[in-house]
């Protein structure tokens, strides 16, 4: 037994499923989990000594790589600091202030310590300013894992095959109204259903977890302009695409100004912290300026800050940075498109920038019912292959790939090959 299934065996009798996070299981790929021990760079290590090239990048935030010298030499001054203090720090104005500056839509912003956290309280916030209880998220799009938010949510829940989650009295669903990604006239119907009862629209705007779905031409454009004709506030979570896609996240990369946003983990180079934000008059409402109550004791933790910020000024300091990012992407998505095309093999592959997923299905996918045409024993296949050649991709179908600044023209080459073999 290798070190990683004795570590998986511990974990199991003490941490429901062995892991802390379902996706990490490696259940829909009948696999252990490895268990990682360090990071550097585009490289992680497993308990076992194993080498592998990271496409996870702790799902997302690691757009520098794992141990980026700048961020680590903020968090080594902060923790000689203190760790926590559970009240205010110049740090949290320094990260508000930044993001504001980067961020055009955001004119205030409050810090959480998870995305899951930031989606709940600007939800709270959008009911909260409009008096309305109803809200519109789409089918396949996961905002965490909040009561109200567990209905057709992807990610982890599409892995396990669950459709929703048990412990979730009907009660907190009852006003969350579910749309179709890419279809406004599923959005409409439901504005039509619901007159003046809809306290705002949530939505990824790259669906980043039933795989990566774009938006199709003029989807978000509709819906600001659905949002605005009926009072309701739009947010855009961008847990996955912001400061990924571009410094001002997709909302810059499409051009689309939405009334609140989500933040998560990029936003702490990696350490666990979230934040929400938007419209003045909205964020004016949580207290304690406002009736909307929402804290943390960890929120704006100072290392979580100090990394964050580092991160932060990293990105937005570096010429070209995201230029040449998304320019690696396209190359690596495109070859990686052409291998299995040349090996005829059904697939479809979405992706935008530093971000993409590789569906094992003929179809065209655009939205949850599609993505959900794919073969997954397939992917499974295809995961094991590439796992055995030292490549790490997230174990599930419906997960993202996510390139970083770190990852080099051999590791993208070596990826290929590995891609090559798989097909042969």
């Amino acid at each position: 037994m290798g070190r990683s299934e004795e570590l998986f065996e511990r974990a199991k009798q003490v941490i429901p499923g062995g892991v802390n996070s379902p996706v990490r299981a490696f259940g829909s790929v009948g696999m252990t989990p490895r268990f990682i021990e360090k990071g550097f760079g585009s490289y992680i290590w497993d308990s076992e000594g194993n080498k592998y090239i990271d496409f996870i990048g702790s799902w997302g935030p690691m757009i520098l790589g794992h141990q980026n010298p700048d961020v680590m030499e903020e968090v080594r001054k902060a923790i000689f600091d203190g760790l926590s203090f559970g009240a205010a720090t110049e740090r949290e104005v320094d990260m508000a202030e930044l993001i504001c500056e980067i961020v055009p839509s955001i004119e205030m912003v409050r810090m959480v310590n998870s995305g899951t956290e930031a989606v709940m309280s600007a939800i709270r916030a959008a009911r909260g300013f409009t008096g309305r209880d109803k809200i519109v998220k789409f089918a396949g799009c996961y905002h965490g894992h909040s009561d109200a938010l567990l209905v057709q949510a992807g990610s982890g829940l599409m892995t396990q095959g669950i459709p929703g989650s048990a412990g979730v009295p009907e009660g907190c669903t009852k006003d969350t109204l579910s749309a179709v990604y890419n279809d406004l006239d599923s959005v409409k119907a439901l504005f039509e259903a619901n007159p003046g009862e809809i306290a705002c629209v949530i939505v990824e705007p790259v669906g980043a977890n039933m795989g990566v779905v774009l938006p199709k031409e003029g989807f978000l454009e509709g819906l600001r302009k659905l949002c605005t004709e009926n009072g309701a506030v739009l947010i855009f979570d961008e847990v996955i695409t912001g400061f990924r896609l571009a410094l001002d996240g997709a909302q810059g990369f499409y051009g689309i100004t939405p009334d609140l946003t989500t933040f998560g983990k990029i936003i702490g180079g990696g350490m666990p912290v979230g934040a929400y934000g938007g419209r003045k008059d909205i964020m004016s409402c949580v207290a304690p300026l406002g009736p909307v109550y929402q804290a943390g004791t960890l929120s704006g933790n100072p290392v979580a800050m100090a990394a964050g910020i580092a991160q932060l000024k990293v990105l937005k300091d570096t010429p070209d940075i995201y230029k040449n990012l998304n320019e690696k992407g396209d190359r690596f998505f495109a070859e990686l498109d052409k291998i299995l095309t040349e090996a005829e093999v059904p697939h479809c592959l979405n992706h935008v920038g530093s971000l993409g997923c590789i569906f094992f299905t003929d179809k065209e996918v655009v939205d949850y019912e599609s993505a959900q045409t794919s073969d997954t024993a397939r992917f499974t296949e295809y995961f094991r292959h590439m796992l055995g050649q030292g490549i790490y991709i997230a174990p599930s179908q419906f997960e993202a790939m996510f390139l970083s600044t770190a990852h080099t023209e051999e590791d993208l080459a070596k990826t290929l090959d590995a891609v090559r073999g798989f097909v042969r």
